[in-house]
């Protein structure tokens, strides 16, 4: 089958590649002194109708491509210029517009423009992280937390538009992490160091079809004038704790090289005061015991995350680059966990005290190599990337555990240590080509093949009265080997009212599980070889003739396969009654999924529908007292919803950015405790309000509030947030803010699980939530003017550059 999907994909490159190329218009736009006009709107006119509109970059580029033949012209407008109006252009034009600018200067003027919180395109929804300015001084994870349809629970578990399962990309790439890890990771990228976010609820084929919650890509920050230019942003944030955040990006670029890369070290100092009472009852129903359990959790960390890469320009057509990462991030958690038993009456049975202690250090490092060749200024390219990632993970635990009678003596005393070291090796290959036709279509196609073997290791030890010995239950080895082989073919065209994307992928995934035995557990294997086709569609079409009003449509098929943490069968400790498990006999889930959306200026409001086979979600089963929390599949799972993200400037001064919506999820499952049937809605609200004072002040105030949410066997309580900020420009190049998070202290997570045995079940869990960040940001550097121009394609070229 492998051999049969790279056979036709080869082939119809070769086809492809024989089709005329579309035609273009290109150009750059400067002021009188031939200074680029980055930002600048221009707008290519045919007949008084609005065909295409661009942005020009850093450079003042811009270009048009896959035109038919005709005559053109072009309208350009920028804030402080007067008004650009080409003569008639024929295709594959180069023009250079000079803009005047208006009225009479008396001293310098700068201009400036703000960029929307949020913009909408026809396969995602871009975030900018710059323009909410409480994002100063803030990590990845908090950028996310304040995205439109975007959710993180208390766990650090991410999901979008009420489906959970999403991926994480950083720059296009996976990141291959989950659960801790992943968190760990988030909150360790600077937000300095984020350019934008986008939110693909369905992604389009180029992307792996893993992810039923769809994918987020964050994009890092790379500066694209040519010469030498930078920021720094240092950050320090006080809440019962104090913590940094610090960031520097910078890129050199000349005729040939063009280096870049980002650094940010942060620490961070939080806690968790989390509260899980547990009730149990009889057969018959009438109350047995309680347990009730509260854990003061101290996390410390810091973390150091650098990158740097370069492209090197072999031709005018050709371009190499390499790019290396690495993150280094040393953690310890320090709980204090106290359990109180009670009697059938109410009074105290026993106390126990558990002493835990965890040392974690995290090491990340991957490397690029990747080639890109533009055959043509129309568009027609291939690029290859070659990725080699490691992640290697070494973690030891010690529980001491001490039980207490109701009169204080010690019943018991036990101590438990555990060595767990971890390493992920992930080798990818992937090469995509695209080529535009003279019809007016554009053809994308491209293989991909990653291997990944995961090695865990586990080894605890019990001390009673003095002598250890190996805790063989607890003790494990896992070893998890996945291969994915895929191939894509996209296609999509823009009419004058009707643009059409049609998309289609294949993957192959083989998968091999060992986890070793020991003296009392014997081993044990699993295999798994599956195929799936991922159709993904979208069309929109414009209801008048500037773009600003139309009705968009997509649909699309996502798998989700089990987290690598999630395969592992480990039994890790909170406590002697409390384990956290993995689950090896997971099975992968699919999901279809159908938005309809409409946009009028501003405005978006979007209907979804969503069906999932096999959701893998957390379930928490409770046996002979002692609570398991581990990933299940759950039969069905059916998501509906509505959102709405709307942006309004009242007046000059203030802008006002809303995103809601309201959510049913249904979920139906075999259970251990027979059949798990919920369903519930529930709804979030976040507004954004900006004012932009005199003397380049600025405010804001932004929150959020979302009501009960029913989701399999978990009822979470409502919660809700008021932030607020100011910042001061003091030139182009620095600015200061102060932002305050939760100020009301009211960002806590709650609930109760349900579908227990005899038990019923809640929990509270409060963390360091109400801060203050002090945050500077100095841009620095020199553009430096008049050097080749190697990206014909302008802005858009510049966006999809060599991968990074």
């Amino acid at each position: 089958m492998k051999l049969k999907i790279a056979a036709f994909l080869a082939a119809w490159l070769s086809i492809t590649s024989t089709f005329v190329n579309a035609q273009s218009i290109s150009g750059k736009v400067t002021d009188s002194s031939q200074k680029p006009l980055d930002g600048a709107s221009v707008y290519l006119m045919q007949d008084s109708a609005l065909v295409k509109t661009a942005l020009a970059d850093a450079v003042g580029a811009f270009s048009f491509v896959q035109l038919k033949p005709g005559k053109y012209y072009l309208n350009i407008s920028m804030m402080g210029f007067a008004s650009y109006k080409s003569g008639l252009l024929k295709p594959d034009t180069t023009l250079l517009a000079l803009m005047q600018p208006t009225g009479k200067q008396l001293k310098e003027v700068v201009i400036t423009s703000q960029k929307q919180f949020v913009e909408q395109k026809i396969d995602r929804t871009v975030v900018n992280v710059d323009a909410l300015i409480s994002n100063a001084g803030s990590t990845a994870m908090d950028v996310l937390e304040k995205s439109p349809g975007v959710l993180v629970d208390q766990s650090g578990a991410i999901s979008l538009k009420g489906k959970n399962g999403v991926k994480i990309f950083i720059d296009d790439k996976p990141t291959y992490l989950s659960g801790a890890d992943l968190d760990n990771y988030l909150r360790s990228l600077s937000s300095a160091t984020i350019d934008q976010i986008e939110l693909m609820s369905n992604p389009p084929a180029k992307y792996d079809a893993a992810g039923n919650g769809g994918v987020i890509n964050i994009r890092l920050k790379r500066n694209k004038a040519k010469g030498f230019n930078g920021g720094i942003n240092l950050s320090y944030s006080q809440g019962y704790y104090g913590r940094t955040n610090n960031g520097l990006n910078f890129t050199y670029r000349d005729n040939k090289l063009n280096l870049f890369g980002n650094f940010s070290y942060n620490t961070a100092n939080g806690f968790s005061d989390l509260d899980i009472n547990r009730h149990f009852f009889t057969d018959a129903g009438a109350p047995d015991y309680d347990f009730l359990q509260n854990s003061f959790i101290r996390r410390t960390s810091k973390s150091y995350n650098s990158k740097i890469g370069f492209d090197y320009y072999v031709s005018e057509k050709s371009t190499i680059g390499f790019i290396v990462n690495g993150l280094i991030s040393p953690s310890d958690v320090n709980t204090i966990n106290k359990s109180r038993f009670l009697n059938t009456n109410g009074n105290l049975d026993s106390t126990i005290v558990a002493l835990n202690a965890q040392h974690r250090n995290f090491k990340n490092g991957t490397a690029n190599v990747n080639y890109r060749h533009q055959y043509d200024k129309k568009g027609r390219e291939l690029t290859l990337d070659f990725d080699y990632l490691r992640y290697q993970t070494n973690m030891a635990q010690s529980f001491d555990n001490t039980g207490y009678l109701p009169n204080g003596n010690i019943s018991t005393q036990d101590l438990l240590t555990g060595n767990l070291p971890s390493n992920i090796n992930i080798w990818s290959a992937k090469t995509d080509y695209t080529h535009p036709l003279n019809s007016g279509f554009k053809l994308e196609t491209g293989l991909k093949s990653s291997y990944t073997k995961t090695d865990n290791i586990a080894d605890y030890f019990v001390t009673q009265g003095g002598v250890t010995a190996p805790d063989y239950d607890k003790t494990n080895h896992f070893i998890y080997k996945e291969q994915i082989s895929a191939g894509y073919l996209n296609v999509n065209k823009d009419w004058k009212r009707i643009s059409l994307q049609l998309g289609l992928r294949f993957e192959n995934t083989a998968s091999d599980g060992h986890q070793l035995g020991n003296i009392q557990k014997p081993d044990s294997t699993f295999k798994r070889n599956y195929n799936g086709l991922f159709p993904t569609a979208y069309i929109q079409y414009k209801l008048d003739s500037t773009g600003s009003h139309s009705i968009n449509f997509n649909y699309g098929r996502r798998i989700d396969r089990p987290y690598y943490e999630d395969l592992n069968p480990f039994l890790s400790p909170l406590d002697k009654f409390t384990y956290y498990t993995g689950n090896p006999f997971l099975k992968p889930s699919y999901t279809d999924d159908w938005e309809l959306s409409h946009t009028w200026k501003n405005i978006t409001t979007t209907l979804n529908y969503s069906q999932t086979k096999d959701d893998v979600n957390e379930t928490i089963e409770i046996v002979n007292g002692i609570y398991y929390s581990r990933p299940g599949n759950l039969g069905k799972s059916i998501n509906k919803g509505i959102s709405i993200d709307a942006s309004f400037d009242p007046a000059k001064w203030l802008n006002f950015h809303f995103s809601g919506r309201v959510v049913n999820i249904h979920t139906i499952s075999q259970f251990y405790t027979g059949t798990l049937d919920t369903k519930g809605t529930y709804y979030f609200i976040r507004p954004v309000f900006q004012f932009k004072l005199p003397k380049d002040w600025t405010t804001q105030i932004d929150g959020g509030y979302q009501s009960k949410v029913t989701n399999a066997q978990f009822i979470a309580s409502a919660r809700g947030k008021i932030n607020a900020a100011v910042t001061k420009k003091f030139s182009p190049s620095l600015s200061m803010s102060i932002v305050g998070n939760d100020l009301f202290y009211t960002f806590n997570n709650g609930g109760q699980i349900n579908n227990l045995a005899n038990v019923k079940a809640n929990y509270l869990n409060r963390g360091d939530s109400r801060t203050v960040v002090l945050s500077l940001n100095y841009r620095f550097g020199k553009t430096i003017a008049d050097l080749r121009k190697h990206n014909a394609d302008g802005a858009e070229s510049e966006k999809n550059r060599v991968k990074n």
